[in-house]
């Protein structure tokens, strides 16, 4: 199954991991910041260790860790590593210094823990402050853990001190900034670009829309935080016959002729960069 729809859930409700299992997410990221309130912070790192040992095949399963400045983050990695995730997600990342040094705590536990070195991904959220919107471009090289940057407009509204982050159902423009910032560094660091969570629930046409934005301008995955959200996520990221069709018309266009820099095709011109969009297409699926 794809990984084109993320979607979070509370590291204290075992009772909807269960439920989640079941759906169609490619992906859960199990979380121990924001949806778990500081009393139940310890109880959400058992849960989610329990939950670690009945991981789905058909999933990617994700934990959302505290960030450092908390001081929590040491507590959460020990407790969850064990029960190897797919992946790590890091909030309020700040560029270099806030991922190599979690980089370099997997890198010890992992030994710790007899897991596979560098076996353990991880996922960036790379906007919450406004200091990491000037630091997005120093997560490139720091690690080949790195498989993705994504971004969120709710803590990044809390910390600049903005009223909202919408305005008539569409980003105003600091998020906007964002959204695209996010593609820009993943691009740089060859990593996949996820876009943030919808706050529509039970609104499918509305999850669709950004979803298919979100694919249009590059994006690979949507997080998500409601399971209405699941449907319309993995709809708008999954390719059309027509679109596979093209992809694979090109391909083998430039394989037949590959020393042309640009070809026509159907009465159009298409080049390199028209190669490498249709390679995604196909790898993607």
């Amino acid at each position: 199954m794809s990984a084109a729809c993320m979607l979070f859930v509370p590291g204290n409700r075992p009772d909807r991991y269960l439920k989640a299992q079941q759906s169609q997410a490619g992906a859960l990221i199990l979380d121990l910041e924001d949806s778990v309130p500081p009393a139940a912070k310890q109880e959400a790192r058992q849960q989610v260790a329990r939950m670690l040992t009945a991981q789905p095949a058909h999933q990617q399963i994700w934990v959302r860790v505290n960030p450092a400045t908390t001081g929590l983050l040491l507590q959460d990695l020990a407790a969850v590593v064990p029960g190897r995730p797919f992946g790590i997600v890091l909030p309020k990342c700040e560029g270099r210094e806030s991922l190599a040094p979690l980089c370099h705590q997997l890198d010890a536990l992992e030994v710790a823990f007899g897991i596979e070195p560098g076996s353990i991904r991880v996922l960036a959220i790379a906007s919450e402050t406004g200091a990491a919107m000037f630091r997005m471009g120093e997560l490139a090289g720091v690690s080949e853990r790195l498989w993705g940057i994504t971004w969120g407009a709710e803590d990044l509204a809390a910390d600049i001190g903005a009223q909202t982050n919408r305005a008539d159902g569409q980003l105003t423009e600091p998020y906007r900034l964002a959204r695209a910032m996010c593609l820009y560094a993943a691009a740089a660091a060859g990593v996949r670009a996820v876009d943030t969570v919808s706050v529509a629930i039970n609104a499918e046409d509305a999850v669709g829309q950004e979803a298919r934005e979100a694919r249009r301008d590059g994006y690979v995955a949507k997080m998500a935080i409601h399971p209405s959200q699941i449907a319309p996520i993995n709809a708008a990221f999954t390719w059309t016959r027509e679109e596979r069709v093209w992809a694979q018309k090109v391909v083998d266009a430039f394989a037949a002729q590959p020393s042309a820099g640009a070809l026509q095709l159907d009465g159009q011109m298409i080049d390199r960069p028209h190669l490498r969009l249709a390679q995604r297409v196909l790898e993607r699926g």
